[in-house]
């Protein structure tokens, strides 16, 4: 056969010769307040929406101030993507300035807020626990919650969010293994937690940790801790040989310090739980967040 009759047929049939056009992104604007929401949207759209967090890497949702700009881009979104449970206090005000169209997504919606532990120290005004995500099989519902609100924003897309979800939803039940088996080298007795705010409840529940108490009583980091309430803090890091107290990324440890002091408790910073950390950070996906801050966590408490 000779070159020229295979040329020749190849042209004709130009279709089964071609190299195929990878698909392309359409063109739905989706919009996520926080980063490690647009991580876990990212990974339902995969290449057929880019998907762009409002909020900055290192900032807390719950001191988060909205720019002009920030309206702006809510308006201009054909979906938002929000935690929803009351994290995003500013989200209200927010929309009715936007006067957005967007496709809502609440990411937290159908998952039913933890009930505290009968000895679990906390602000009786608190209102129900918003920080879901930090158990990843909690975690999986997000991911369905944004596939079907990224369908019907897409539905042209529906077995793209379909397939892309079901594969990482086996990565969150991965994680979530993972996560058992780093935890299991630490003995129960020690899975005592301290933190700047309530943050970890859910992963505590998860995990297997208990919640001694925390600097602000408060689901918000914005509120602040009185001096009866720290005082009680004290007193029950001492009664439970405390050995850290964990700072998020970002807070001020002056506050701690000075109970660590009192108490001998070490100061652990740098979790990421509200924000992943930029590219060269050491968390910058959830699921890296995740198993960074176990992997501290456990670090600490051993010791």
């Amino acid at each position: 056969m000779s070159f020229k009759f295979l040329f020749l047929v190849c042209f004709l049939f130009l279709g089964a010769c071609a190299t195929p056009t990878p698909p392309r992104a359409v063109s739905v604007r989706v919009l996520a307040v926080e980063n490690f929401l647009a991580d876990l949207a990212q990974n339902v759209a995969g290449e057929r929406a880019r998907i762009e967090p409002l909020m900055p890497f290192g900032v807390d949702p719950h001191s988060f101030e909205p720019t002009p700009q920030d309206v702006k881009k809510i308006a201009d979104s054909d979906v938002l993507i929000v935690n929803g449970a009351g994290l995003e206090e500013f989200l209200d005000k927010l929309l009715r300035n936007a006067d957005s169209r967007a496709v809502l997504v609440t990411a937290s919606q159908g998952l039913v807020p933890r009930t505290f532990k009968p000895d679990e120290p906390h602000a009786a005004d608190n209102p129900s626990d918003p920080h879901f995500w930090l158990d990843p099989t909690l975690a999986i519902q997000y991911v369905k919650n944004i596939r079907d609100g990224l369908t019907r924003a897409d539905p042209a897309g529906a077995a793209t969010y379909q397939t892309n979800a079901d594969a990482y939803i086996a990565k969150l039940n991965a994680l979530d293994e993972k996560i058992k088996q780093t935890v299991s080298a630490l003995p129960p007795e020690k899975r005592k937690l301290v933190t700047d705010h309530d943050t970890l409840g859910y992963y505590a529940d998860r995990y297997g940790f208990e919640i001694v108490g925390a600097l602000t009583p408060s689901f918000s980091s914005a509120e602040s801790g009185s001096a009866k309430q720290l005082a009680a803090l004290v007193d029950q890091i001492r009664a439970n040989d405390v050995k850290a107290i964990f700072l998020e990324q970002g807070v001020n440890p002056q506050l701690a310090e000075q109970i660590g002091r009192e108490t001998g408790a070490r100061i652990v910073t740098g979790l990421y739980t509200h924000s992943l950390s930029d590219a060269t950070g050491p968390a910058p996906t959830y699921l890296r967040m995740m198993e960074y801050d176990t992997q501290l966590i456990v670090d600490a408490l051993r010791q």
